[in-house]
């Protein structure tokens, strides 16, 4: 199978090895890398001879930072097109991972940011370890979680994934295990032993050998100030609990909040409580096409990625600037269809 320099592929003792390989990027992915991995993962299906895939990063900062946010930055200042068809292709390689019929191995060390949970999270076997930061930072850049993401934000524990869409903050292994975004740990120390010993001995007997029970979640034992808190109607009004809470921890993210991009923000909180009735993971996918898609034609996803990553001010100037300037049909109107709706 062909390699790029940007996703390596091989086969190893029946163990499909996919390698995202822009390390000085942290592997944000780009439509080559999308192409590449639904490529390899479409062949290996039906290839009796490969048993397993495992999904890896090159470098050492972690499996992937998200999108390649400036390329869609530059779409959306134009006709939006390569915006679209990187969306639709990426979303349909979530939904493939999903349901993919053999051991899916990611071992989601270090940075796991966006576009990264999609890759990694919708796995049957998610690996992370105590250097591991995961997230869906989408608010801080003005656009909306994606990729299966608020499917994975919808189904947490309690209110901890509304938390997480809504402060963008990172989390940790433990947390992600405790949220429902990954199954195993492994010590970042031994996950070269690990990944190699899933080639030579199978997944199973890897996970019997390095697994190790995770430490505990922080964000889970913070769950009671957050189910209270984020159960509020508005995010003006979760805003408004967290600053009553007598915590450090809700004062933190109520300020973060406050940093985060208003249209942004009203949207999530509709997308993620939408999601939860939503049966498939697919079903989401598809909602989440139509708000990325909508999310490409506003204001806020090119001044936040400008902000945030091309002039790098840190000074994003919001429109509307307050949640209280988000009325509804503002925020309804990312949910409406995108022509053609995404299809699997």
């Amino acid at each position: 199978m062909a390699e790029n320099e940007d996703i390596l592929v091989s086969v190893r003792n029946g163990v499909g090895v996919v390698t995202l390989n822009r390390p000085k990027a942290i592997n944000s992915l780009n439509d080559v890398m999308v192409d590449g991995l639904q490529t390899a993962l479409t062949t290996w299906e039906n290839d009796d001879a490969v048993r397993s895939v495992l999904l890896t990063g090159a470098g050492e900062r972690g499996l992937c930072a998200g999108g390649d946010v400036v390329a869609l930055y530059h779409s959306a200042k134009g006709d939006g097109s390569y915006a679209r068809k990187f969306w639709w292709d990426e979303y349909r390689l979530n939904a493939h991972i999903g349901r993919y019929r053999k051991p899916y191995i990611a071992l989601m060390d270090g940075i796991v940011m966006g576009g990264g949970v999609g890759v990694a999270a919708h796995g049957n076997v998610r690996v992370v370890t105590d250097k591991t930061k995961m997230g869906m930072p989408e608010v801080g850049i003005g656009f909306i979680p994606d990729v299966g993401g608020t499917y994975l934000l919808s189904r947490t524990p309690g209110l901890l994934g509304l938390h997480a869409a809504l402060t963008g903050a990172p989390f940790s292994g433990a947390d992600a295990i405790a949220l429902g975004f990954a199954d195993h740990f492994v010590p970042h120390e031994r996950l070269a032993d690990f990944a190699e010993a899933v080639v030579t001995d199978g997944h199973e007997d890897a996970l019997n050998s390095y697994a190790e029970e995770p430490p505990a979640s922080e964000l889970l034992a913070q769950r009671e100030w957050i189910d209270t808190c984020y159960a509020r109607e508005t995010v003006a009004d979760i805003v408004d609990d967290l600053r009553r809470q007598e915590t450090e921890a809700a004062d933190a993210a109520a300020h973060l909040i406050g940093t985060r991009s208003p249209i942004a923000l009203a949207v999530t909180l509709t997308a993620v409580r939408r999601a939860a009735h939503l049966h498939t993971l697919e079903e989401v996918l598809q909602q989440e096409f139509r708000v990325s898609v909508a999310s490409a034609k506003s204001h806020d996803f090119v001044e936040g990625i400008r902000a945030q990553l091309v002039d790098k001010d840190r000074n994003p100037q919001w429109s509307p600037a307050t949640l209280d300037l988000c009325d509804d049909a503002a925020v309804d109107a990312y949910f409406a269809s995108a022509h053609p709706d995404l299809t699997f």
